[in-house]
């Protein structure tokens, strides 16, 4: 509840700000507001779950972990963008509080204990993306994903909206736990109940990029600034993946035998349309969209199992996956930039990265640790975030889908090595690559916190 008025509040105070002739307020302004706003999210940590808003919002650890996640995401991904100041043609007021309004959708995506906030949550957060993705307005490649995600993100909610409609039809309540007591109350649901789930689910599995639902993501991803492209993957991610879990989990899990055949052919579908076509791409940013579609895969499997030990998969795969991304995308935007700078093309291809360990031993390490938690190598966050899912599927009893999972995972380790081997095994120009003090700290600060869940995963476990 505090988050969401801080971040209103404060988001329209960094907006006047751009009223001043000078910009250099904004980002410390920035930081200072989500600094603020994550410390009063853990305030209430060891308080007993609360309801806001005449029931509609809901407050516990596992939302305040999650809320977290996306604003300690934020927060290392709005140090990375000190270029708005520098750039004439940007509005960084306007970036600011958009981002800032943005988490406001995510906080109540979390938290909603009413399909009518979650909608409200989806809209703020989608709205703002759209704008978003469409900020640089001379590149055209920005304004063609800001139109297609426009288009298909509005034909997604209509489809949420009406599977809302239908829920509603058949149990006469958008509560969540009404909408339990339903299913748990009623041995044959109605034929509109089960309709309407699956369209719900349909609206946000867009949302996370799952497939069949995430042919906008490529293009999206990589016509949208690579800052924002960062942000998208990974708040927008943790906020749909914590608002579906939410809704299986808390309303629907005695509908179990119904809707899970359904999202275990997802799943798959997701695992084999993320890897298999990320290992022809030639950009790296269009490795990472299809990239960040075989991770919604993975984390479609804890949501599959729904066994007890999903809760917990869900939230450390997504700090390791937030944590992984923001990195490599952090070092994309320092040696992109850098190659713009020496031919006047910025090039976001995997030979952006030649010779990146001798140009800068640490963006090149930054860079393989990276990678290495995205493929889920030992020693890293993202090999525990695999072994937490797996584990999960294991206990359902779900073999056949865990082969599926094990091999893509191989596939995956083929495409996320091409950015290391470019970087210590390829020649590139001559020359150094110099790194601002502020992104050298960022990108530190997500290696080391990766290598430590890497060397002690049990910390977050049952923290939730």
């Amino acid at each position: 509840m505090l988050p969401i008025i801080l971040l209103s509040i404060l988001g329209l105070l960094v907006l006047f700000l751009g009223f001043q002739k000078s910009k250099n307020l904004l980002l410390p302004a920035t930081l200072l507001v989500l600094v603020l706003t994550l410390i009063a999210n853990f305030a209430n940590w060891n308080d007993a779950p609360s309801l806001y808003f005449k029931g509609m919002l809901f407050e516990n650890k596992l939302t305040m972990a999650f809320s977290g996640i996306v604003l300690i995401s934020a927060l290392l991904i709005s140090a990375l963008t000190r270029g708005f100041i520098d750039d004439e043609a940007a509005q960084p007021a306007e970036y600011y509080a958009i981002m800032l309004f943005s988490l406001v959708g995510a906080i109540i995506m979390i938290g909603y204990e009413n399909l009518l906030m979650l909608f409200v949550g989806v809209e703020i957060l989608s709205v703002s993306m759209y704008v978003l993705t469409g900020s640089d307005k001379r590149n055209l490649r920005s304004n063609e994903a800001a139109l297609k995600y426009l288009l298909m993100g509005s034909f997604a909610t209509g489809i949420m909206l009406f599977g809302m409609a239908l829920l509603y039809g058949a149990t006469g309540s958008f509560n969540l736990t009404a909408l339990k007591s339903y299913v748990l109350t009623n041995p044959s649901p109605s034929v509109m109940m089960y309709v309407g789930l699956l369209m719900l689910l349909i609206g946000m599995l867009f949302k996370v990029s799952a497939a069949p639902f995430h042919f906008w993501t490529p293009d999206v991803y990589d016509g949208a600034p690579t800052v924002f492209t960062a942000f998208m993957s990974t708040i927008v991610k943790t906020a749909g993946f914590a608002a579906i879990y939410r809704l299986l989990s808390g309303s629907f899990s005695g509908a179990y035998t119904f809707w899970w055949s359904t999202l275990a052919g997802i799943t798959v579908l997701t695992l084999l349309a993320g890897n298999i076509t990320a290992v022809y791409q030639n950009s790296f940013k269009r490795m990472m969209a299809y990239s960040s579609i075989s991770h919604a895969g993975y984390l479609l499997l804890s949501l599959t199992a729904l066994s007890s030990q999903s809760q917990d998969a869900i939230v450390f795969y997504s700090l390791a996956y937030s944590l992984a991304t923001i990195s490599a995308f952090g070092v994309l935007m320092i040696v992109s930039k850098e190659t713009g700078v020496r031919s006047n093309e910025v090039s976001e291809s995997f030979n952006a990265f030649n010779g990146l360990g001798k140009k800068n031993p640490l963006l090149a390490f930054v860079l393989t640790v990276s990678m290495l938690s995205l493929a889920g190598i030992p020693l890293t966050a993202g090999f525990w975030g695999k072994f937490f899912v797996f584990s999960s599927v294991v206990e359902r009893g779900l073999t056949w889908i865990l082969i599926v999972a094990v091999l893509m995972s191989a596939v995956g380790i083929y495409y996320y090595f091409k950015a290391v081997i470019a970087a210590y095994m390829r020649e590139g120009e001559a020359g150094t690559i110099k790194v601002p003090q502020f992104y050298r700290l960022v990108l530190i600060a997500t290696t080391i916190i990766t290598l430590f869940f890497g060397l002690l995963p049990d910390l977050l476990k049952g923290l939730v």
